[in-house]
């Protein structure tokens, strides 16, 4: 019974954890949400994105990261965001470039606001804790298994960098 609350307390703890910085729910492009608080206990890789940017290619990688670590645990949740003016019209428009284009099987937002004062709460809190904005497209925020932000990238780092994998790897072990 000791163990048993033990490992009780633990999984609370951890989900506490999570929700205080990334329990967000988004509004998911297949239609009802996402909530990151399902993912408390795995590391999720959270990326602002766009169609019709000159980092749009990245979605290889993001896709490629995911299919590499999924089973390990690793989440990567696109966030198409029209904040830069390179998304398309709808949501719709979006999933279909994705599917069409990349073979996306990554869980997706609906379009979000990423900064400035319609910012999504996750961005929002991330920026308060980290001093992070995204400043364009493709930008990178790995939140740690207790929910913490390990790191942030910018657009050039691509997703399958040594800095990125290496931030995931040590998670995952």
């Amino acid at each position: 019974m000791k163990l048993l609350c033990s490992i009780f307390l633990s999984l609370w703890m951890a989900t506490a954890a999570f929700a205080g910085m990334s329990g967000h729910v988004f509004p998911s492009i297949d239609g009802g949400t996402l909530n990151t608080g399902d993912w408390a206990g795995q590391p999720v890789l959270v990326v602002n994105t766009a169609s019709q940017c000159g980092f749009t290619g990245q979605y290889d990688g993001l896709q490629a990261l995911y299919d590499t670590y999924r089973d390990q645990g690793l989440v990567v949740l696109a966030v198409p965001s029209d904040d830069f003016r390179q998304e398309l019209g709808s949501a719709e428009e979006v999933k279909e470039f994705c599917e069409l284009n990349f073979a996306l099987d990554l869980p997706m937002t609906d379009i979000t606001h990423v900064k400035g004062t319609k910012a999504h709460p996750f961005y929002r809190d991330v920026a308060e804790v980290t001093g992070f904005t995204p400043r364009w497209n493709f930008n990178k925020v790995l939140i740690g298994p207790e929910g913490d932000v390990i790191g942030t990238w910018g657009s050039a780092t691509k997703p399958q960098s040594a800095k990125i994998t290496g931030a995931i790897e040590a998670l995952l072990q």
